[in-house]
């Protein structure tokens, strides 16, 4: 019998984990999920660096040597990263060559405290890309202003790029502009653009939860009626401008030449309010051409329980955009709670990378001792 996440793979759905450890490849887990989860591939940020290097034995040998060769906290930790993405890198090469280059792919993060540095992002980038030196990586760029300009650059030099922390219709619509801008570029320099992929993340449990503490301020029956439903039809909306903007003329003339579309990738798929389904960031976001990458919890579940009907998005888009207009009406400024979640995205992510920091300091100080 076909499991869940097989039919959303059916669906056109590509499955990527939210996490990656050493142990986790090393034990094979990272393997297995491909055969009996239908990952197809693995997101990382600072928060998933930081709690895999906290918990994480299997780093002591590594941490050792770089103690021993004087390496400093930044040097340590694009050691650590940049290995444990190269090896991921390989473990999903087989699915990367399956595909054609469109999964099988593991992306590593720039710096958070680089998002609104636009030239030390493309800088990074490159550094990063250089040292894993995989054709399945994807570069993270977070997409603040500062970040619009270095998504353009990176993919102009043939980098493929997974931007990530996007809350709004208008900052996507920004980031298919450099995108294509970037395809552009990296035809003009004379790459060979069929090889360069991009996804574009969208956040969603977020949304939710800004939303619904605003409405519960409210407390009016009209706000109350509205709970968590924003994440789900702001994505639903984020796939509506996917579609019609891949359609455009610019963009057909870039995909006869062999360029691929920047695919809507899902992210904050955990559901963090109880009361909801616990697959419901996944169920209700079925569309093909998308990404839904899942913390574990939420992939077992899916596997375990989640009913994929078929596509979800593409019939609610009158629905959608009628949920925003009631949103409003109750007073919900969404503008503003999409500059919040930014902001608190950035500033979230820098706090996890104070704590890795943090983290590798203290292993470096213990294996010196």
């Amino acid at each position: 019998m076909s499991t869940p996440t097989a039919r959303l793979v059916e669906e056109g759905v590509s499955i990527w984990l939210d996490d990656l450890s050493r142990q986790r490849i090393t034990s094979g887990n990272l393997a297995d999920l491909i055969v009996t989860r239908n990952v197809t591939g693995v997101t990382t940020n600072p928060t998933i660096f930081a709690g895999a290097l906290a918990k994480g034995e299997s780093y002591d040998g590594q941490v050792a040597i770089l103690a021993k060769d004087g390496a400093d906290v930044e040097r340590a930790i694009f050691e650590i990263t940049t290995d444990d993405v190269q090896a991921a890198s390989d473990v999903f090469r087989p699915v990367f060559d399956a595909t054609g280059g469109v999964d099988g792919r593991v992306s590593i993060e720039v710096s958070p405290e680089l998002a609104h540095d636009t030239e030390a992002t493309i800088a990074e980038a490159r550094k990063l890309a250089a040292k894993v030196d995989r054709p399945n990586v994807l570069i993270k760029i977070p997409a603040t202003k500062a970040g619009l300009p270095a998504i353009t650059e990176v993919i102009g030099a043939g980098i493929s790029v997974n931007v990530t922390l996007i809350f709004s219709l208008e900052r996507y619509d920004e980031v298919i502009d450099a995108y294509l801008a970037g395809v552009e570029k990296a035809q003009a320099a004379g790459h060979d653009i069929s090889q360069i992929q991009s996804v574009a993340s969208f956040f969603v449990s977020r949304v939710d939860s800004e939303v619904d503490k605003r409405l519960a301020a409210i407390g009016t029956d009209a706000a109350k009626a509205l709970a968590s439903r924003a994440g789900l039809a702001n994505a639903r909306l984020a796939y509506e401008l996917f579609q019609k903007r891949f359609a455009s003329d610019r963009a057909q003339s870039l995909l006869d030449a062999g360029a691929t579309v920047q695919r809507p990738l899902w992210a904050s798929t955990g559901v963090k309010d109880p009361a909801l389904p616990d697959t419901l960031y996944v169920t209700d976001l079925v569309a093909k051409g998308t990404v839904n990458t899942m913390p574990e919890k939420t992939l077992e579940a899916t596997f375990d329980h989640a009913d994929v009907t078929g596509d979800t998005v593409t019939g609610t888009y009158a629905e959608s955009h009628d949920f925003f207009t009631q949103l409003e009406a109750v007073g919900v400024d969404f503008a503003d709670v999409t500059r919040v979640l930014e902001d608190e995205g950035v500033a979230k992510f820098i706090a996890s990378w104070h704590e890795l920091q943090e983290t590798v300091k203290s292993a470096l100080a213990g294996a010196e001792a």
